[in-house]
């Protein structure tokens, strides 16, 4: 055992930190199996603390550090405080190393080297970038490992352009040496952003530097080039690896998948299974086809029969992978058998059963999934709350985004980008325009997603010069923008009527940005010209297309055929329709609506007839009204509400009212087969009527209505909103399945435009 004596003569303020790193490691491994001794020496000094401090690593190091303090004369010095605050990452609250933070800096050890590293790693690991950033920019003197510590920190919260950020400052500082932990640390944030050519210049100075040979660093070049679809690069990189480990053979693996070739990927790993090899729960998280599951159900069971057997279903990163390839492949009840069988219900495992249900239009289903996890005391993370507030944004639900806003603010999540973003996502969806532009303009960093969100949500509240003027900011802010700023740029145009900034946009994203179309920004262009009357033009567009047009592109022309009532290409762009898309109830619906509105009740007959013949379902129309923390859900004709009574009398005055106003009911789209006051009765309670009948009983008067519908908004529920929000001096907003409607004094924000 080393002694007190050998450390004190060995002692030299010019000796370095990696060497009482070193002796002190040494020293921990020959004294943590004596540990219960250490109560038996009569004054044991501050070394002996150090090294058990250090050795113990958990509950038991914060126990000593406490009775160093109020037991003994002797005095934390910087390993003290370092090795203390390491334990207590380890702990499950993040009270504890932030009160020995603050007994560092009260004893003047608060930017010390070794206790910075060690603040700095401990807040990151409690997802307190803010806070690490802080202490770490505040350090006199950074070393490598300090460098390195920041760099992975950031990259386990999912903070890639940060890290980055901080490499390039690293390099900046011509005193500091970067050495091959540093290169690995950083491979991983460029792959998630795919900065594939910033990873070849890191590549290129690794091989300036020595370290390309390095097992680690080809292992996350490997990944590296996976990630950006580089799987031949991959593929060299892996051949240039003279004896391959289990981790090496894990990123090859997850490579292949990665990039859909699951084939090869299982060729791999009968390889390596041949060898003799055992394999872990990152093989096996690698080989799960979780970006590329469609066609590989066959392939996912039989990866899910494996773990069973080999007892591997136990890790919860196996089961998570699979509850997630589960979610998106539609079989959600196997994904939620998965997770109620899994026996570690880890952070990642909920994230993916509420996550796996939000892709899946269950809304309702993740949120009460959330609200279990906050039950079963588990404490959401900022892929939890990106989740959830996107089932908020769906669903309309704005109470509960504003209480998973408060719950961010509590665990000082918004400095996360991806937070922020899907907060912008949010409120821009459940109306709240104002308070995502709020947000977005406290946004220091902002990536494309940031930017896309806010120009989308113009775009839905039919804003279309406040997009397009965001763009040029964006433009000239050096963040370029991808096919969804497009597509994004051009529903805001159609939803606003700007069909000459529209073309403009489209000819500028192919001859300017490069981008090639995709059948979305196909579709939206030819819905441009459809909305503002120029069937004939976006026919002709639709027409000389370079690709075959799609049910996308002629969905959107039947749509606008609707609206200004076009017989004659209706029936043209439904005959492609049918053939393209045959089981889609809702271009039935459009034809037959036509129809209906043209008074050819004969050819609308034949074609609901078609529709019940073949059993396709038509969604029913619902819209949903929050009161309070409460949301409320109206059908057509519901009367299973409490207060269903109180509900058809107001809606009752308020038609009384409406008609002595000029109101006249659109009964053009009802059935044909029965009388004109029965289509009258049937329209006039529709879903939305009633839910914006129950917000004015419930609510104080001159307070904002805000409904959600799941369908577009009639022609007939529009005009009456209209009304509504004049005689009952209301502001209402309306989201339907396309955009907001903004009512106010008898007027909407679409102008009659949607």
């Amino acid at each position: 055992m080393l002694t007190t004596s050998a450390i004190t003569s060995m002692y030299s303020p010019t000796r370095s930190r990696n060497f009482f790193l070193h002796l002190l490691r040494k020293s921990t491994t020959a004294l943590r199996p004596q540990g219960h001794l250490f109560l038996s020496i009569p004054n044991p000094d501050l070394f002996l603390f150090n090294v058990l401090i250090k050795g113990f690593s958990n509950a038991h190091s914060i126990s000593l550090y406490t009775h160093l303090r109020k037991c003994t004369l002797l005095k934390p010095d910087n390993f003290t405080y370092a090795f203390a605050i390491a334990s207590a990452s380890t702990l499950s609250d993040e009270k504890v190393g932030i009160l020995l933070h603050q007994h560092a800096v009260v004893d003047g050890y608060g930017l010390d080297l070794f206790v910075g590293t060690a603040v700095v790693d401990f807040y990151l690991k409690f997802w307190r970038v803010d806070m690490a950033r802080k202490v770490f920019d505040k350090m006199s003197v950074r070393d490598t490992v300090s460098w390195n510590s920041m760099i992975s920190g950031l990259v386990r919260n999912c903070c890639f352009d940060d890290a980055v950020w901080v490499l390039g400052d690293m390099l900046k500082d011509g005193g500091i040496r970067l050495d091959s932990t540093t290169v690995a640390a950083v491979l991983p944030a460029l792959a998630e952003l795919q900065e594939l050519i910033l990873g070849m210049e890191v590549q290129c100075l690794a091989l300036k530097l020595g370290f390309h040979s390095y097992l680690h660093v080809l292992t996350g070049l490997i990944s590296l080039y996976s990630k950006c679809g580089e799987i031949e690069a991959a593929k060299l990189l892996f051949g240039e690896i003279g004896r391959p480990d289990l981790v090496s053979y894990n990123a090859m693996i997850s490579g292949y998948t990665s990039n859909g070739e699951s084939e090869c990927s299982v060729k791999l790993f009968r390889q390596l299974l041949g060898y003799g090899e055992r394999v872990n729960s990152s093989t096996i998280v690698g080989l799960i086809p979780v970006f590329h599951p469609f066609r590989y159900l066959n392939l996912t069971t039989c990866i899910h029969s494996f773990c069973v057997k080999s007892g591997i279903i136990s890790q919860s990163s196996v089961s998570t992978a699979l509850t997630t390839v589960y979610s998106r492949l539609n079989k959600i009840n196997s994904a939620r058998l998965l997770f109620d069988e899994s026996s570690e219900k880890t952070p990642a495992s909920w994230n993916a059963m509420i996550s796996g249900y939000t892709q899946n239009g269950l809304t309702e289903a993740a949120i009460s999934l959330f609200q279990e996890m906050q039950i079963s005391k588990v404490s959401p993370n900022l892929v939890t709350v990106t989740s959830i507030l996107s089932a908020c944004a769906q669903l309309g639900a704005l109470s509960l985004g504003k209480w998973v806003h408060g719950l961010i603010k509590s665990k000082n999540f918004e400095s996360n980008i991806y937070v922020s973003t899907a907060l912008i996502d949010m409120y821009a969806k459940c109306g709240g325009i104002r308070e995502a532009l709020e947000l977005f303009d406290l946004m220091v960093g902002k990536n494309v997603v940031t930017w896309n969100a806010m120009i989308s949500g113009y775009g839905l509240h039919g804003q279309g010069q406040d997009a397009l003027r965001l763009f040029s900011e964006m433009s000239h802010s050096g963040v370029a923008p991808n096919g969804i700023t497009f597509l994004s740029l051009l529903y805001a145009c159609s939803h606003a009527g700007l069909v000459k900034e529209g073309e403009e946009t489209f000819q500028s994203m192919i001859h300017d940005y490069h981008f090639e179309p995709l059948p979305e920004h196909y579709a939206c262009m030819v819905d441009i010209l459809g909305r503002a009357g120029q069937l004939e033009k976006a026919l002709k567009f639709i027409k000389e297309m370079p690709v075959e047009p799609g049910a996308a592109e002629w969905g959107a022309l039947l749509g606008a055929c609707v609206i200004h009532k076009d017989k004659k290409l209706a029936q043209v762009a439904s005959e492609r329709l049918f053939e393209l898309d045959p089981e889609n109830v809702g271009y039935h619906v459009l034809l037959s609506n036509l129809y209906s509105a043209e008074r050819n009740y004969r050819l609308a007959a034949s074609v609901r007839h078609d529709v019940k013949r073949r059993n396709l379902a038509k969604i029913p129309g619902c819209a949903l009204i929050e009161i309070g923390e409460t949301p409320h859900v109206f059908t057509s004709g519901d009367r299973s509400h409490p207060q269903a009574s109180a509900i058809y009398a107001v809606l009752e005055e308020l038609i009384r009212k409406m008609k002595e106003a000029g109101f006249q009911t659109e009964t053009d789209t009802a059935l044909h087969d029965v009388e004109e006051e029965e289509k009258e009765l049937m329209i006039n309670v529709h879903s939305e009527k009633l839910a914006i009948a129950f917000g004015i009983i419930a609510t104080e008067p001159g307070t904002e209505i805000r409904i959600f519908k799941n369908l577009r908004v009639c022609v007939d529920c529009h005009t009456a909103t209209k009304f509504i929000s004049k005689i009952t001096e209301r502001v209402i907003v309306v989201r339907d399945a396309t955009r907001f409607h903004h009512f106010k004094d008898g007027l909407c924000s679409c102008g009659d435009y949607w």
